[in-house]
């Protein structure tokens, strides 16, 4: 790897090697699985693994480091989040022994507010505000102009940046043989912007292909319109990359990308993705450090075929409460569950006649009478798992052959959010 010259990595080289103190580099794995099944040589770059679980420590400790530099240090720090960056704040606040109050949304689930907690110990407070992020990230900004306090923002700022930065610099070192394809996720662009700079000066042959979940792709619109967008609305399942607006600081960046340099991740198949490398690899990743691995599904096999690519997964903090609610994304996602509503008239042997249409491998996964939509006739819900996709098709001809009207919900997601 030659030698930085910018300005910008002789800083991502000192931040480097400052970041030794709390964290070794990550490993840069190459994973046989996917390398198998993809025909490419695909590693991952394991951010998953640090202590707080995800990159961002990486720049919550950069900005620390730098703040607490100046001539007046700053004597309290503020940030609002309910996920990975609490946490990297928190550590960061313990590390540098300094005082942090950390805002989050009362409806955080305990379990990320005690992990918040036990990184931050004695060093940090957190304050429940609001039932949104908007409205704790208002509380957070008032508190800290109320308070002289310094707010420490998770993405829009050179300093984190500079702290994200690092993944690359390490990689590059870690892997001497030239990297055809990197793939990054993208939330608010600190992590993408930052590494895109480090290979932009470093390893400019590599095609670099960034990430994001299809309920949230504020880069693609804004690649799109030529300018930064905010989203009206976002799917916030990938919490970690739900965010409605690029940074301004990373929009600087990554406003030379074209629109299709974003690959989109439909957040059901990315249920596939998380199961299947939590079932057959052992890696816990979260919905967003999942999407680079689910990338490689979506992008044409002759781009990375017989290539080496790198892949971040950029965390691992998977609340396993939502466990079922993947399990059900991802069964829909590979068309092996479906829900109808099934008009069964109101005779005695109807349901009978029903049951003999499933097939060896259908199973009745939900069965709830809704109401009665007529006299002689009433609605069910009714969910169905199957082994092959295929067996719907057969089921659904079975069903119009024998006279039952069964509607399919799956996809419609205004009656299926209400009622399923």
């Amino acid at each position: 790897m030659s030698a930085p010259t910018s300005p910008f990595l002789e800083g991502v080289k000192e931040t480097a090697a400052a970041l030794t103190a709390v964290l070794p580099p990550t490993p840069l794995q190459e994973n046989l699985y996917l390398s198998g099944k993809h025909g490419a040589r695909i590693f991952l770059k394991r951010e998953d693994l640090t202590p707080v679980r995800s990159y961002k420590l990486r720049g919550a400790f950069t900005f620390f480091r730098k703040a607490l530099s100046a001539a007046v240090p700053p004597k309290r720090f503020v940030c609002a989040s309910a996920g990975n960056h609490a946490q990297g704040f928190a550590f960061a606040c313990r590390h540098f022994d300094v005082e942090g109050v950390v805002f989050m949304p009362v409806t955080t689930p305990g379990q990320k507010i005690d992990k918040t907690r036990a990184f931050g110990g004695q060093n940090i407070r957190i304050e429940l505000q609001g039932d949104i992020f908007d409205q704790c990230n208002a509380a957070a900004l008032a508190f800290a102009e109320a308070e002289n306090a310094v707010m420490v923002p998770p993405f829009d700022h050179p300093d984190i940046i500079e702290g994200q930065a690092t993944v690359g610099f390490e990689m590059l070192a870690q892997l001497r043989e030239p990297i055809d394809i990197l793939i990054l996720p993208v939330g608010g662009g600190g992590l993408s912007a930052g590494v895109a700079q480090v290979f932009d000066a470093l390893s400019p042959e590599t095609k670099i292909i960034l990430v994001e979940p299809s309920g949230a792709p504020s880069l693609r619109r804004s690649l799109e319109a030529g300018e930064r967008v905010k989203l009206a609305q976002v799917d916030n399942f990938v919490d970690g990359a739900a965010v409605a607006q690029i940074g301004a600081e990373n929009w600087k960046v990554l406003q030379r990308f074209d629109p299709g340099d974003v690959t989109l991740v439909p957040e059901d198949q990315l249920c596939v993705t998380i199961l299947d490398m939590l079932n057959i690899e052992g890696i816990v990743l979260e919905p967003a450090g999942a999407l680079e691995v689910e990338a490689l599904r979506h992008l044409p096999a002759k781009t990375i075929t017989g290539k080496t690519v790198v892949a971040v997964t950029s965390g691992g903090n998977f609340d396993f409460e939502r466990l079922p609610e993947v399990k059900e994304r991802a069964l829909k996602a590979a068309g092996l569950k479906k829900y109808y509503i099934l008009r069964l008239p109101q005779r005695p042997g109807a349901l009978k006649d029903f049951l003999t249409l499933l097939g060896p491998d259908d199973d009745i996964s939900r069965f709830e009478y809704l109401k009665k939509s007529a006299r002689n006739f009433g609605s069910i819900l009714l969910g169905i798992e199957t082994k092959q996709a295929g067996n719907f098709e057969r089921l659904e001809t079975a069903m119009a052959q024998a006279g039952f009207q069964a509607r399919d919900i799956t996809d419609d997601e205004v009656v299926a959010n209400f009622i399923v």
